[in-house]
């Protein structure tokens, strides 16, 4: 299969001189001006992308793909998510994590999910663990669940700072990350220790106390939801300034807004001017997870779910309200989690990655045409590739 976009703007995240891109099955084959061949290749499929911008597929390192949930009893389990969920979102990989519900939920199930997202024309990927310790692992060894698992990529997301966690020892954190951290070396994967922060007056004091009485660096833990809370959030500022990756979450309420929660554009905005570089931080959607609300007293009153489409929203928002450059903005959703993660050829335009990647209307930033391995999976804003049990649209 041949796809060439022509007259089109380039981030790759960076802006390119380069107007043209040319596909070949799953991979950017070319990418510059007037591509020589296309009046001879048979059967070549021409996507004029006149008044459009080419950026990298997004990727949402932070995804509760069969469902999360069960705080308020059975009945509030939220569902898997569906393939056009994220294509319709832009996002063309994934990395999905357990969460609460470490009980009914499994990590067999997750690779399970993450291998039939991959036969439906994503990629996608999958933590080792949930909220609650000890791990619960495939072999019974960490490091052998990530070496010997294609789809595991590191462990998470463990729990701290969270009424919901386990309350894990500090030597407990350190051993799990020793061990991720080797995994991924004999893997050549991210081997990250993905950590769920709650509101909790400890913060982030944890991790920073492995790091500290240990030779384990902040590199090795990405804590997520740092954003809840302005004093969490200020914490975080001052972790990303000494050289941790931290992770925004971008599905919110304006209930959780008033309550202090802080905004992800805004969010992005701080660290950027604290000196924290985007290629620290990243934005994930927190999709298909529930999103509780507790009272003082830590009794359940209601929740929503995460959506994957916040995820463009707040990288927009980032760039027409907070005034960020949008090849410094793309980073917290493409490159940044790819290169942490060290996901195979993804998060960039280049001649050899994978060929992941999304039009969006340069006027307006509405994604129009998302191309997931090289097929066209989103066309005009509308799915043309369907899960195997969603309605396809009439």
């Amino acid at each position: 299969m041949f796809l060439l976009v022509e007259n089109t703007e380039i981030y790759a995240p960076e802006k390119l001189k380069a107007r043209d891109v040319f596909v070949a099955g799953e991979q950017f084959a070319w990418i510059g001006n007037g591509f020589p061949a296309k009046s001879t290749l048979p059967g070549i499929e021409r996507i004029d992308g006149t008044g459009c911008l080419l950026v990298p597929g997004f990727i949402d390192n932070h995804v509760h793909i069969i469902g999360g949930g069960g705080e308020g009893s059975y009945r509030t389990r939220t569902p898997e998510i569906s393939l056009t969920d994220l294509t319709t979102a832009g996002v063309t990989s994934v990395v999905g994590v357990l969460g609460t519900d470490g009980v009914t939920r499994h990590t067999a199930s997750l690779i399970a999910k993450a291998r039939a997202l991959e036969e439906e024309g994503i990629s996608a990927w999958a933590m080792l663990g949930s909220y609650q310790l000890p791990v619960r692992t495939l072999t019974g060894n960490i490091q052998d669940d990530i070496v010997l698992v294609d789809k595991l990529i590191g462990v998470g997301e463990v729990a701290l700072s969270d009424h919901r966690s386990s309350q894990p020892l500090q030597e407990e954190i350190a051993r799990i990350a020793a061990a991720a951290r080797v995994a991924g070396m004999l893997s050549g994967k991210g081997g990250i220790v993905n950590v769920h922060m709650g509101d909790g007056p400890r913060g982030l004091s944890m991790i920073k106390a492995v790091v500290q009485e240990t030779e384990l660096t902040l590199a090795q833990f990405l804590p997520t939801h740092v954003n809840r809370n302005p004093d969490l959030f200020a914490e975080a500022v001052e972790y990303a300034a000494a050289g941790g990756h931290v992770d925004l979450t971008t599905s919110t309420t304006p209930v959780f807004l008033a309550e202090g929660e802080v905004k992800c554009s805004v969010g992005l905005k701080r660290l950027l001017d604290a000196g924290v570089p985007a290629s620290r931080v990243s934005f994930s959607s927190d999709g298909q997870g529930s999103m509780p609300d507790f009272d003082e007293k830590g009794r359940f009153r209601g929740l929503t779910v995460g959506r994957c489409a916040s995820l463009w929203g707040e990288v927009v928002d980032a760039v027409r309200d907070e005034g960020i450059p949008l090849e410094t903005a793309l980073q917290v959703i493409t490159s940044s989690p790819a290169d942490h993660y060290r996901l195979p050829r993804k998060g960039h335009v280049a001649e050899g990655m994978d060929a992941d990647f999304v039009l969006v209307d340069g006027k307006t930033l509405k994604i129009r045409t998302v191309v997931a391995r090289g097929q066209v999976m989103v066309r005009d804003g509308r799915p043309v590739v369907f899960g195997t049990f969603e309605k396809r649209e009439q």
